[in-house]
Order: C-alpha cells, then structure tokens, then sequence
C-alpha cells in the first residue's frame, strides 16, 4: 500500500485513538494535508481527489488497520473510518459544481466592476502600498529579533570556550571526571538559548496575522461599493485572498521553528564531542579536547552567523508573498478568470465544515 495512505492511517489513529476530546481543525488539518499531497502541484490535486479507486484502498486499509486501542476510540474510529474514506467521493462530486460557482461569481464580480477599473486598480494599488509600507517595519523587527536572540546566545556560549580552555590546565583524570557535567550544562544552555529565541520568534506570526485581517478589511472597505449586487463574488475573493495570507503567516511560523530546531541541531554536537572525549583514555584527551576548546568560539559563531543569514530574510520574503497575492487578485479581477488555487481553498473550507459538523456529532 501507498506510503501516504499507511501515514494517513497513523495520523488518524494518532488523533482519534489517545484523545478523549477530538479537535475537529486537527483532523481536517490531517485529512487535507494528506489530500494535498497526493499531487505535486493544484491541478494534479484536485485531479486526484475526483479518483475513486484511492478512496477504496484507504477504505480497505483503514478497517484492517484500525484495531482495539479504547473503548470510545473504537466507537470513533468505526464512525470515523467511513466518514474518512467518504469524504473524498463526496469531494469529487462537489469538485466540479464548486469550480462552476467560483468562476461563475468571478465573471459577474469582474463584469460589474469593470466600469470602474480604474478606481478598482487604484484601490488595489493603495491597498497595496499601504501593506508594503505596514510590512517593512515588521520585516526590520524580524530581522533585529533574529540578530538580538542569536547574539544573546553567542554571549551565553562564549564562557564555555574560555572555561574549556581553562580546564585543559588539570591533569587528565580531573579533566575527564569533570567533562560530562560540563558537556552536560553546555547542552542546557544550547536548549535553553533556542528555546529563548523561538519565544522571542514566535509572537512575530501572530502580530502578523493580525495585521493581514486589518488589510483585508480595509480593501473590503474600498471594493465594496463598487460591487453593490455582487458582494457574495467580493466575499468569497476577499476569503480566498485571506486564506492566503494567513497560510503564507504559517509557513513563516514554520519556518521560523524550523531554523531554531536546526540551529539546535547543528550547536548540539559540541556537547556530543565532548561526551565522547570523556569516554576516551585520558592519556591523549588533552590532544583530542586541544583544537576543539580553540575551535568552539569561532564553530558557534559560524553557526549563528548562518541561522541569522537565513532566517534574518524571512520578514522581507512574506512581505512580497504577500504584495504578489494582491496582484494575483488583481488580475483575477481584470480577466474574470479563476485559478486552481481558488478551487481547492474553497475544498478545503468544506472540508473543514464537514469534519466539524460530523464531530459535533
């Protein structure tokens, strides 16, 4: 069996098998995701999600697979197993109706608002400006945050080298006997300082979040009166380009997570080294441990440099993603044209509607 349907099996039981209450987003999350990834590319997923014959070999591999764990995950699961496999054939009879219904409301929005193009294009184009303007000082707070946590950390480290260098004046056996914990309180202060920086990170997306909701209400406030009668069209625009952007503010939550959690990765090892030159002979531990107390300063200030240059940028790179779903939109509203990415956002919102529904169940 296909390796993303076994995953999928496994996400599920995870979800529905040790929780007594049962978050219906993180089921959908897990549904989509799996759905999401059967092709590489939009088209090529909703092209998938209408084959039926995937839904009966995820509907034969669950009802093998999902055995005993408890009494109330068996009764979910045995209602859950069906609705799972189910909800992609109902999926794909609603495919088609749901790309007629977009396009159709982008061709009427597109042709009650080509009379006022101009203004639209202007709006569009304020509102775009605004958000550059609204981002750049969020893009230098990212990048001063990176730059601040990541030389909190490189100070918080610098002790380690000199104290390391120091101890290599005792005499091998007092070397060895303190290497362990010293390696050990070295790991900590790694764990710590990352653990410091995600928190000085993380609150970057949420602030984020909430200014993309001020954009998209502010150019809703500009279109709307050009788009009396079809403001249903306006609406499911203006969600699309919200679901958008707030996935856009995800992936930046992730990926700055990300480089933390490598970050870590990549300092851990220095405590490792260390480790293991504790469990060598101590008659040649001075020369195994001598390059690396002259080395540690400059292996964690290369280290931090590369986090900073790679994670310090992506406050401009979500700033632009952003700017280029509003010309996106903006075409979309010159040509009366709808994309795939407008289908399968409003897939994914019936997706989740349905899960909820069937959980409150």
């Amino acid at each position: 069996m296909a390796p993303k349907v076994a995953a999928l099996v496994l996400v599920l039981l995870a979800v529905s098998g040790t929780q007594a209450d049962v978050n219906p987003d993180e089921v959908a999350s897990v549904i989509w995701k799996y759905f999401t990834e059967l092709g590489s590319n939009a088209k090529e997923t909703v092209d998938q999600l209408q084959q039926t014959e995937l839904t009966k070999q995820i509907n034969t591999l669950l009802k093998s697979n999902l055995q005993s764990v408890s009494a109330y995950a068996e009764d979910l699961q045995e209602r859950l197993v069906p609705f799972a496999t189910e909800l992609q054939a109902r999926l794909a009879q609603d495919s088609q109706r749901l790309k007629e219904q977009i396009q159709r409301e982008l061709s009427e929005l597109q042709a009650k608002l080509a009379p006022y193009a101009d203004e639209v294009h202007q709006q569009i184009g304020a509102n775009i400006r605004q958000l550059q303007a609204k981002m750049s000082p969020y893009a230098e707070e990212l990048r001063s945050r990176v730059d601040r946590g990541a030389g909190e950390l490189q100070r918080a480290l610098e002790p380690y080298a000199a104290e390391l260098r120091d101890r290599l004046q005792d005499n091998a056996e007092s070397i060895q006997a303190s290497l362990s914990p010293y390696a050990d309180r070295l790991q900590e202060q790694i764990d710590g300082g990352v653990e410091s920086l995600k928190e000085r990170l993380a609150p970057m997306a949420d602030e984020l979040k909430a200014q993309v909701g001020q954009s998209v209400a502010e150019l809703r406030r500009g279109l709307s009166p050009y788009a009396q009668e079809v403001q249903d069209g306006l609406n499911r625009q203006l969600e699309s380009l919200t679901a958008q952007m707030e996935r856009a503010t995800e992936e930046l939550r992730a990926r700055l997570a990300t480089s933390s959690e490598e970050l870590r990765a990549q300092l851990s090892p220095l405590a490792q080294e260390l480790r293991e030159a504790a469990a060598g002979d101590a008659e040649s531990l001075r020369q195994r441990l001598a390059p690396l107390a002259q080395q540690l300063d400059q292996r964690v200030g290369q280290t931090l440099e590369a986090f900073r240059q790679q994670a310090a940028p992506f406050g401009e790179a979500f700033g632009k993603q952003l700017v280029q779903r509003l010309e996106e939109m903006r075409g979309k509203l010159d040509s009366g044209a709808a994309g795939v990415e407008d289908h399968l956002e409003l897939l994914e919102k019936e997706v989740r509607e349905k899960v909820s529904a069937f959980l409150s169940t």
